[in-house]
């Protein structure tokens, strides 16, 4: 019988067409705290968890087999408010929410989901689990 492990998630790697303009907006949108990594990399580290930036000139190793493109990441973030702070602290930083609040289930059950776009079009998205009943 395998024995239950505890794991959590570290980092992942998002690439990026351009290190400057992806620091800049995460660091605006989400808070992120930027670092700067061996290889020519760049990492957005968000509380315990990291986002570490491939890009440009950059030279990590070893990679993903086939890594994916700028645009081509799909995060979720949880937002510990109701989604609609959520809404409105997107829009004063000059992002448009493209979906939401949308009913979604997370890793903690049901909750509540707004999407919105990096710039090179990654898909991210806020997920609320604020007075979501069972949550």
């Amino acid at each position: 019988m395998l024995r239950a492990m505890s794991l959590r998630l570290d980092h992942v790697v998002l690439r990026c067409s351009d290190f400057d303009r992806t620091c800049d907006f995460y660091r605006r949108v989400l808070g992120a705290e930027v670092l700067e990594l061996e290889y020519g990399r760049r990492a957005l580290r968000l509380g315990e968890q990291q986002l570490n930036l491939h890009g440009p000139g950059s030279t990590p190793h070893p990679v993903a087999a086939r890594p994916a493109w700028p645009g081509g990441f799909d995060g979720c973030f949880v937002w510990e408010g109701p989604p609609e702070e959520a809404i409105a602290h997107l829009r004063s930083c000059g992002v448009e929410p493209e979906l939401g609040p949308v009913p979604r289930t997370g890793a903690r059950g049901q909750g509540m989901s707004v999407y919105f776009r990096d710039p090179d079009g990654s898909l991210l998205e806020l997920i609320s689990y604020a007075d979501v009943p069972g949550v």
